[in-house]
């Protein structure tokens, strides 16, 4: 039965009949009384206890105070003690003093301090000693030890202490101190013991107010009983209460995070109704709520309306904006609010200014997020070490090194300490930038800086040191990897077998990848898809082949890449019709057909001068839907330029790859120009350079330099001059 059941009686007064609860859980243990004498006695027993840092006690005064000293005095003296012993030593050199009484501020200041160490203990033994000292405790008293037990998990002596209030100092609990404790157990998330709580209230006698359904409420919704926490609104009517905005927003809160904004919002139509104000809480949950959702447009319209009725935001207000707009990729306009919230005397919070930070590095504007950077160490707030990591893994990404080991150098002059994450970011970015020599020397240093290296350090130098070639000093770094006892994991045992193929160590790739297995490490596709696609460019397509039915028997399914690598090697070996059967095995899965894909074949079929087969593949791959790319129409331009056909077939096709903005290489250009002179095409040759210069956008000084050479037959010279001109335009096209 829920425990809210418990407040659902409208009758008398009484625990209802169907909660067959004890009034106290079994473990609850009220607090004993050790001894029955005076607090001079009391603490010679204290002293003389097992406790040794009670046994310290001394009757020298640990503190400078006069003979004569007031109760005032002794308690600033209290306030001013950080340890049990000092406090103790403190309180028993004043008892015994024969004027001295303590009072009820000097009693609670020294539970106070015990509680904070975590003296349970002596707090009890103080507790004792007010007792004998007729010291009336009071709600406030007991609310300390509650408080103590909670914050160490001891809830059932939380709960015990009620009976000690009731039976030890004849004190019946109010509703101040039931709430109180319902409250730290919902904090707790003690939702069992809550139920018991409020059997005991209810079967003592105890009415309940407004907070107490408040707190039963915050339980239901934060164990997502919301639809439970609605219906305690309506009973609250039967003990003559009504909610308040308190009641109305933690129901809200609890549709926000089950993720139901709408019930929320018509919660908030029936608090208007019930002419209860919304209060600030109410309307930060209600834009957090919009913000969540990203439905930021509607969270600042219903900011822009309550701003008319008087309503001003707050920090918490605006920080919940900004990081809103930035969540859903609206950094510009985050920016903007955030030049709003300081220009209205607010100061961000850290993870504001860590999310403005992340944001602007992630699109590209690392030098603003410096100025964030700059603004918020003005300010006075802290940058720790998320905005430091932050902006020295973009600044490393984009490879601005210097930059990043400035703000490096930055960080640990204001006493920030590097974790790994900021190494791993340094050392990625030396990598990325080729300075292997300083990589590795930082790789060492953050060793010797007591920051151990993780997986994803080594995985980063060896994968660096693969790509360079360099693959000695990376068998270097993996027998390092071993020594340290760091676990190799699935990625660099790919990134060896990556770099050993790169490399045309095939046998050793080979070695690497059945190491895998010696070493229980899983293969995954991508390991397969490395040495499969190692041993075709070496030209082993049989073991390659072998390779791929040994990866679909351990449950694998080969993907494009897989196939993509076959159908290439296969090609590279002149068999093209093995090539084929892979493609069409392709097309039967319901895997995308690529260029990459069908770019093999035709270039193989044009080698072997199956012009009409190769045509058709390039067609069939238009009128499926994949679009032929750069080299895919390159690839037919050259063959058909080189090939047996009529060369008016090869005209035809540069018009239609220059309709789709592609155009052709430089050798099969001056090969079909070559052609047409031999066949006196003169005109069709104009044609087609005035095609190239316009689809180049060729200047008109340009184009009148090249009609003049054409017009006089200098044909090689306006070719050169096209080559020259289009290589300046675009220096990655070999014109």
């Amino acid at each position: 039965m829920a425990f809210y059941s418990c407040l659902l009686h409208s009758h008398t007064f009484t625990l209802p009949h169907t909660l067959d609860l004890p009034p106290l859980s079994p473990s609850s243990k009220p607090l004993k009384p050790i001894c029955s004498t005076p607090h001079r006695e009391l603490l010679t027993s204290i002293s003389a206890s097992s406790s040794p840092s009670l046994s310290t006690l001394s009757p020298s005064p640990p503190h400078k105070l006069p003979p004569d000293f007031t109760p005032k005095q002794l308690l600033d003296a209290i306030r001013q003690q950080n340890d049990e012993t000092s406090v103790l030593n403190l309180f028993y050199w004043a008892s015994i003093h024969p004027n001295f009484k303590p009072t009820l501020p000097i009693y609670e200041e020294i539970i106070k301090k015990l509680g904070h160490v975590g003296s349970l203990d002596s707090m009890e033994q103080i507790l004792e000693d007010m007792r004998v000292s007729n010291c009336c405790p009071t709600d406030g008293t007991f609310k300390i030890f509650i408080e103590n037990y909670a914050k160490r998990d001891l809830y059932d002596e939380a709960i015990g202490v009620l009976d000690t209030m009731e039976q030890v100092f004849q004190v019946k609990p109010g509703r101040f101190c039931y709430n109180f404790l319902l409250n730290v157990l919902v904090d707790g998330k003690k939702f069992k013991l809550v139920e018991s709580v409020c059997s005991m209230m209810f079967t003592r006698g105890v009415k309940p107010d407004v907070s107490t359904f408040n707190i039963v409420i915050k339980a239901l919704c934060k164990s997502h009983q919301t639809r439970s926490a609605i219906s305690m609104i309506e009973d609250m009517s039967n003990y003559g209460l009504a909610p308040d905005d308190i009641t109305y927003t933690t129901i809200m809160k609890g549709y926000i995070e089950e993720g139901n904004l709408e019930t929320a919002l018509r919660i908030k139509e029936e608090m208007i109704a019930a002419k209860c104000p919304l209060s600030k809480v109410t309307v930060d949950v209600l834009i957090r709520g919009y913000c969540k959702e990203g439905r930021i447009e509607e969270a600042l319209n219903f900011a822009e309306e309550l701003w008319v009725e008087g309503f001003r935001p707050d920090q918490f207000t605006f920080n919940c904006l900004v990081l809103g707009l930035w969540k859903f990729g609206h950094v510009k306009q985050a920016l903007e609010l955030f030049d709003l919230m300081l220009q209205e005397g607010f100061d961000p919070h850290i993870l504001t200014y860590n999310a403005l930070i992340s944001g602007l590095c992630k699109s590209g504007q690392v030098d603003e997020a410096v100025e964030v950077l700059n603004n918020m160490i003005s300010r006075d707030c802290s940058p720790d070490t998320v905005t430091y990591n932050t902006l020295i893994g973009n600044l490393c990404k984009e490879k601005q090194m210097e930059q990043a080991i400035e703000i490096a150098c930055i960080m640990t002059d204001k006493g920030i300490l590097p974790d790994v994450r900021t190494f791993n970011s340094l050392v990625r970015g030396l990598c990325l930038t080729k300075n292997h020599d300083l990589a590795i020397d930082l790789f060492h240093g953050m060793k010797n800086y007591g920051c151990r290296p993780n997986d994803y350090t080594y995985n980063i130098l060896i994968n660096s040191l693969c790509l360079s070639g360099k693959i000695d000093r990376a068998l270097g770094i993996l027998k390092d990897m071993e020594s340290s006892g760091c676990a190799r994991d699935v990625v660099t045992y790919t990134t060896l077998i990556a770099g050993f193929c790169r490399n045309k160590k095939i046998e050793q790739a080979e070695e690497i990848f059945y190491q895998m297995n010696l070493q229980g490490v899983p293969r995954d596709k991508v390991a397969y898809n490395c040495l499969i696609d190692g041993l075709c460019m070496s030209k082993r397509m049989e073991k390659a082949a072998e390779l791929m039915d040994q990866m679909i028997l351990e449950g694998l399914q080969p993907d494009g890449f897989t196939y993509g690598s076959l159908i290439k090697g296969w090609c590279n070996v002149g068999i093209p019709e093995n090539a084929s059967r892979l493609l069409r095995t392709i097309e039967t899965k319901g895997m995308a057909l690529t260029p990459q894909t069908y770019n093999p074949l035709i270039h193989t079929f044009f080698q072997q001068k199956r012009t009409k087969e190769a045509m058709r593949l390039f067609r069939e791959m238009e009128a499926k839907g994949t679009p032929p790319d750069a080299i895919s129409y390159r690839t037919v331009f050259r063959g058909l330029c080189s090939g047996d056909g009529p060369i008016g077939e090869a005209v035809d096709f540069l018009v239609e790859m220059t309709d789709k903005r592609f155009m052709p290489d430089s050798s099969s250009f001056y090969m079909l120009a070559d052609g047409l002179c031999c066949l006196s095409m003169e005109n069709t040759l104009v044609m087609v350079v005035e095609r190239i210069m316009k689809m180049d956008s060729f200047s008109e000084n340009e184009v009148s330099t090249i009609r003049a050479l054409m017009k006089i037959q200098k044909f090689q010279d306006a070719f050169d001059a096209i080559g020259r001109i289009s290589q300046r335009r675009n220096p990655k096209r070999r014109y």
